[in-house]
């Protein structure tokens, strides 16, 4: 019962909890100077690969909120059969995870100060919880030489309920925003 209530209240305060943004980005670069952009060939990889994370939906989800956030930076798709001045690629990371929560039952209570304090013994009972944590992290490469120039990610702990697809889209499409919210650096 303690189990259920503990992962009740993980689950819980996930939904509430927003994403860690990093990023990271080569400041001998010009950001200035990119203005056009294409895939990086697959254009979303999903780490680990595996059927209930990955999917032709989901990757569509994030190909079109990805192209909308850089349309949004005046970054333009290049033209047909011409590179990009960047490079996009798009990594899904899902993490297994534990974490030890202690419980403490029993134990004194009273003004231990004043030498009114009572009590038996406590006792302390820890579990751990398994959980997952995914990470969308979105990859701009020079188009010319292939180096990495601009990272960004977002961290939060996956909601074991499976959401509508229209909660889907709005979550990636979220997530999308505050990830590219830090492109281009300033």
């Amino acid at each position: 019962m303690r189990i259920a209530l503990l992962l009740s209240l993980l689950l819980l305060l996930s939904g509430c909890q927003t994403a860690r943004l990093e990023r990271d980005y080569d400041p001998n670069r010009d950001f200035a100077a990119y203005r056009s952009w294409s895939w990086h060939e697959p254009a979303v990889q999903y780490k680990p690969e595996d059927p209930r994370v990955s999917s032709d939906l989901t990757g569509q989800r994030i190909r079109t909120a990805v192209a909308e956030q850089l349309d949004q930076r005046d970054l333009r798709p290049a033209t047909a059969g011409a590179a990009g001045d960047l490079k996009v690629q798009v990594w899904l990371i899902v993490d297994d995870r534990q974490q030890q929560v202690s419980t403490h039952f029993g134990g004194g209570w009273g003004d231990p100060w004043g030498g009114g304090f009572w009590g038996g013994p406590s006792h302390v009972e820890t579990r751990t919880l398994d959980y997952q944590v995914g990470t969308l992290q979105i990859d701009l490469l020079d188009g010319k030489d292939g180096k990495l120039v601009w990272r960004g990610s977002a961290e939060q702990v996956i909601r074991q309920q499976q959401p509508t697809p229209a909660e889907r889209e709005a979550a990636i499409r979220a997530t999308v925003i505050d990830i590219l919210s830090q492109y281009p650096p300033q």
